[in-house]
């Protein structure tokens, strides 16, 4: 097991995924790997020094959307295990469907990331991308899969090939356009680019496996023409690659290393290594030109070498595709094979070397196969490309992380926009209170692995914004739904100012003055006429049972004495006398016994406020299921909106002040609608698990 320490701030809970890496730094899997100082072909990379970086990952969102609390964890994970093992993560837009993508979105995500405290840039590098960078790069890889064999430009329509793909069940059937002339798929693919034909009439398509058990590699398109200006290129091109080949593609030209991802992309994890393998001829020139030399040296080498070479071979001989140059190395492999398996054990080398011979004359039709041999007897990940890793998603109870449900919520009204603090995105959290601390604690927290089906329960990240709030949040008073206290013998005209601390467990922080005076406001259910058992805050006397003595907290104990009521029998006020020599913090503070505290403001020493109580926005612990509809599933009145008062220390609060309000639990003033003089303040979360569920 490797010594190495994390990083400061990172975490030092290990997983499979820290494993993979700390294996690959031992092993030497990245090594030498060059890096020019920007993102290219391994001809330009050559040009720089062997990369500082031992690891380099990436965060790839795609720019049509905002990011949501599943992208906390990805953002946490990226950046945290760069800064673990001292790498770098590249902040990466997949912006290659020009329809769906804005600039809104990403600085929204770029806002996003650097809220959650990271950044993609130091003193030495700026690692910001977008694939369209890279477009240039991905139209020379397509030709040079058209040449190969390894890609066709298809006409059949969109219905045609859905129909022709198969099922779970039924391999898939060859596309009538699939033999086509390397030369015609060459011209057609040419006059796309030209804009020379119809969106629809044509897709360039890899030529992979109809028939293969894994339908995402049944010949899966890699361009489709498309006439829409792109939010950085403009008009210069009317084809754009497909996500699933793009991405790939990406990550060999950045040198990434790890490419993480969540596990439904497991599947698609075999034409990822597809793309990588078919393209190194061109995105790993030079070392597909070693990978030549090894095998022209390879002809004429001992025999023990070149058997070491061909039983490697024959055990990754499912790599080899469906060009005529792979089928006819396949059957040798497989005639090998059946001399390996007999009795006695046989090598046949005249047909290793025709293997070998065969390949070398041809090697750009044989980089997979190539990538995996030379790895296992050469050097690991001889080509040095990315491999791709997956993880669980996160599964959180009471929200919808579909992209779909999430843009219905906002277009139809249901919530108030993207950044409504019921909605499971970052900018909503952020709003709602959420820290930076406590979303990096949350996916800590809930950790990684290869599991699927896990729930985490609401509560959880409830908790944590909890914890990292009960230290750091100073305390102050709100009342939110005022009833008006009057102590009669209290001074008409006297204000005195009550001493109260800052926070009750950091004496250091200080502490600020409340006036207290004759008329105040408290809470509407600290008093009750008709109290339930065990009810211990203000009622009046009965004949059965005198009035109990409340005090109010840091200042006087009082007994309320009658009421005021408005014409519809309504109680509008309380009226309390006081005990003088009760004071908090005097001699006499003790004299009178009281069970309960509760808190208040004064009606000339306060100040109106706005506040948001939020509760879950779903009422069912697994909104996505059940095939109900998810707007059926919001929880009523999930958000009430309350006229309260809150004390005058909180006239100078700036969006950014987190603080908990007396019982009820932490507010921050709200990021949108908070202005001076227009005191609005979100409920972040409440003291117990769910504000309707006290």
């Amino acid at each position: 097991m490797s010594d190495k320490k994390p990083a400061a701030g990172s975490s030092h809970i290990t997983n499979f995924l820290k494993n993979i890496i700390i294996d690959d730094l031992e092993k030497g899997t990245n090594d030498p790997r060059h890096w020019s100082g920007r993102p290219g072909t391994y001809t330009e990379q050559m040009e720089g020094p062997v990369d500082e970086a031992k690891i380099r990952l990436r965060f790839p969102p795609e720019p049509n959307g905002y990011l949501h609390i599943g992208h906390a964890k990805s953002i946490c994970l990226n950046f945290g295990l760069a800064k673990e093992f001292d790498g770098r993560c590249h902040m990466r837009f997949d912006d290659t469907n020009p329809v769906k993508e804005d600039q809104e979105y990403v600085d929204s995500i770029l806002g996003s990331v650097n809220w959650l405290g990271f950044n993609w840039k130091d003193d030495k590098e700026c690692n910001y991308y977008f694939a369209s960078d890279y477009f240039d790069y991905m139209y020379d890889i397509a030709e040079h899969l058209i040449k190969t064999g390894d890609a066709y430009v298809d006409e059949q329509s969109a219905e045609e090939m859905k129909e022709n793909r198969g099922s779970l069940h039924a391999p898939g059937k060859n596309s009538p356009y699939r033999d086509r002339p390397v030369e015609e798929n060459l011209r057609l693919f040419r006059e796309m680019k030209e804009g020379k034909h119809p969106e629809g009439s044509m897709v360039l398509r890899s030529k992979v496996d109809m028939g293969s058990r894994n339908v995402n590699l049944r010949d899966p398109a890699i361009y489709r023409i498309r006439f829409a200006d792109h939010h950085r290129t403009g008009d210069k091109w009317c084809i754009y690659p497909m996500y699933t080949f793009a991405h790939p593609l990406e990550d060999v030209l950045e040198n990434i290393t790890h490419s993480i991802c969540t596990l439904e992309f497991e599947d698609q994890r075999a034409f990822y290594n597809w793309a990588t393998e078919r393209s190194i001829p061109v995105t790993r020139a030079p070392l597909f030109a070693l990978a030549a030399e090894f095998l022209n040296d390879l002809i004429n080498a001992p025999e023990e070498k070149k058997e070491k070479f061909i039983k490697a071979a024959v055990k990754f001989k499912w790599k080899l595709g469906q060009n005529r140059e792979e089928q006819e190395v396949l059957t040798l492999l497989n005639q090998i094979k059946e001399k390996l398996a007999s009795e006695p054990v046989e090598y046949d080398a005249v047909l290793g070397s025709e293997v070998i011979g065969k390949i070398a004359r041809a090697p750009a039709h044989f980089t997979p196969l190539l990538s995996d041999v030379l790895s296992a007897v050469v050097k690991p990940n001889y080509f040095l490309l990315p491999h791709q890793y997956e993880f669980n998603r996160l599964n959180l109870t009471y929200v919808v992380m579909s992209k779909r449900k999430l843009i219905a919520l906002v277009k139809e009204g249901l919530v108030d926009g993207w950044d409504d603090p019921r909605m499971p995105t970052l900018v909503g959290l952020r709003r709602r209170g959420y820290t930076a601390e406590a979303m990096q604690l949350f996916c800590d927290r809930i950790g990684v692995s290869k599991q699927t089906g896990g729930w985490i329960d609401y509560s959880v990240l409830e908790g944590c914004l909890r914890e990292v709030l009960d230290s750091s949040a100073d305390r102050r008073i709100a009342v939110q739904k005022p009833l008006k206290l009057i102590i009669d013998n209290y001074p008409e005209d006297q204000m005195e100012q009550i001493e109260t601390p800052n926070h009750p467990q950091y004496p250091e922080r200080g502490s600020r003055t409340l006036g207290f005076s004759k008329e105040l406001w408290i809470e509407e259910d600290d008093f009750s006429e008709n109290p339930p058992k065990g009810y211990r805050r203000l009622t009046l006397a009965t004949e059965e049972k005198p009035a109990a003595p409340v005090r109010l907290r840091h200042a006087y104990v009082v007994e309320a004495t009658h009421v005021d009521r408005d014409e519809n029998g309504k109680v509008i006020a309380v009226h309390a006398k006081y005990y003088p020599e009760t004071k908090s913090g005097s001699e006499g503070a003790n004299n009178i016994k009281t069970k309960a505290a509760i808190h208040w403001l004064s009606q000339k020493d306060s100040l109106p406020a706005e506040i948001r109580l939020y509760d879950r926005l779903f009422s069912l612990e697994h909104p996505d299921e059940g095939g109900k509809d998810f707007r059926e599933l919001l929880t009523p009145d999930s958000k009430t909106i309350l006229k309260s008062y809150v004390e005058t220390s909180l006239k100078n609060a700036k969006p950014e002040d987190k603080f908990q309000f007396e019982r009820n639990g932490y507010y921050v003033a709200d990021q949108k609608d908070f202005t001076p003089g227009n005191l609005v303040f979100n409920l972040s979360v409440p003291l117990k698990d769910s504000f309707n569920k006290k």
